[in-house]
């Protein structure tokens, strides 16, 4: 089982909310890093947060929600190490660790469905980074 950091703004409390239980119940250990209330907060901080806490090693996989997904992801990108992907379905979950080897999941809660989001989070989890022509590739980006 992995360790997994999360943080949404308030936009993506609900789906965070969701998610974490998920992960919870599938025997992952989770860190919570907030929001944890609807109250107005600022995405960067927690895509920021994420992003540093799976960089630094305190957790192996990310997930982050905000509205849409994209400024969280953007916010999460933004610190070395950090690989954030914006999924909408199973099949973008698993070309993100396949070809790109993603570590942060991050989902729009006003735009992807509750159960869209369980399976691609499932499928991003369980799937390995293939390596091999993908690897100078994803080396590129961590050099940037």
């Amino acid at each position: 089982m992995a360790k997994i950091a999360l943080g949404s703004d308030h936009a993506g409390l609900a789906l965070k909310q969701v998610l974490a239980a998920v992960l919870q119940d599938e025997g992952h250990e989770i860190k919570d890093l907030g929001t944890h209330t609807s109250e107005p907060v600022d995405y960067p901080d927690f895509g920021a947060a994420v992003g540093a806490a799976v960089a630094q090693g305190q957790a192996q996989f990310g997930v982050c929600v905000c509205g849409s997904g994209i400024g969280i992801a953007i916010a999460a990108n933004k610190i070395p190490g950090a690989r954030a992907a914006t999924l909408c379905d199973a099949t973008s979950a698993r070309l993100s660790r396949q070809h790109n080897n993603a570590n942060i999941a991050c989902f729009g809660e006003r735009l992807t469905g509750v159960e869209t989001a369980k399976e691609a989070l499932k499928v991003f989890i369980e799937t390995d980074f293939e390596g091999g022509r993908h690897t100078a590739r994803v080396a590129k980006l961590d050099a940037l």
